[in-house]
């Protein structure tokens, strides 16, 4: 069983890019996920062999922290793209719950324009938004898709954001660079790169 690590909780835009990464490499069936209320707990538990692998958003505001911390001990070992859930700004009906403030998860903020609310509330997950939004504190936040969805009564979309389509980074304990660039030659923008050198016409 291979233990995959990232930062919770079940429903986070981690967790959900996660499962795409495990499906995409047929590995559901043989791992488990083990999530983390922040990145530094992820990173211990990696380096103490509670978890083979951790995932994180290479946007995230702990990314750069978190790779030069632990830089000794654990090692970027995979990168790849993934699009998030679907986004959208959302504020609530009742104009009177949490007036002028919106609630964001930092690397979110500049997916919507937000200068409506003179108050920007930044979150450690969307998810933690999402809350924000149920309790009241704020009037407005961008959030996933399907929460404002499932909470028509009480909210609206104001700005649909849709997929955003990010660079994720795998970690482990043991580097495999050995001192070169990993590079996937066979990617779909590496055949871009020889059909623009052969003056080859682009795909799409």
């Amino acid at each position: 069983m291979i233990i995959f690590s990232t930062l919770g909780p079940r429903g986070s835009n981690h967790h959900f890019v996660l499962g795409q990464y495990l499906a995409a490499h047929g590995l559901a069936h043989a791992a488990r996920i083990t999530l983390f209320d922040d990145f530094h707990s992820g990173a211990r538990a990696l380096i103490a062999g509670e978890a083979h692998y951790l995932l994180q958003c290479a946007v995230h505001p702990a990314a750069a922290e978190i790779t030069g911390t632990y830089r000794r001990e654990m090692a970027v070992v995979d990168a790849f793209i993934s699009p998030s859930q679907p986004m959208a700004l959302v504020q609530a009906r009742d104009g009177r719950e949490g007036a002028g403030k919106v609630g964001v998860q930092p690397a979110t903020q500049s997916y919507a324009d937000l200068s409506a609310w003179p108050d920007v509330v930044h979150e450690p997950t969307v998810l933690a938004v999402q809350s924000g939004l149920e309790e009241g504190r704020y009037g407005a936040g961008i959030v996933f898709a399907s929460f404002a969805a499932s909470r028509a009564e009480r909210f609206e979309v104001i700005e649909p954001i849709g997929t955003v389509c990010d660079a994720w980074i795998v970690y482990g304990r043991a580097a495999i660079d050995e001192g070169r660039a990993v590079v996937w030659k066979d990617s779909p923008v590496a055949r871009q790169f020889r059909q623009r050198v052969g003056g080859l016409p682009e795909r799409g």
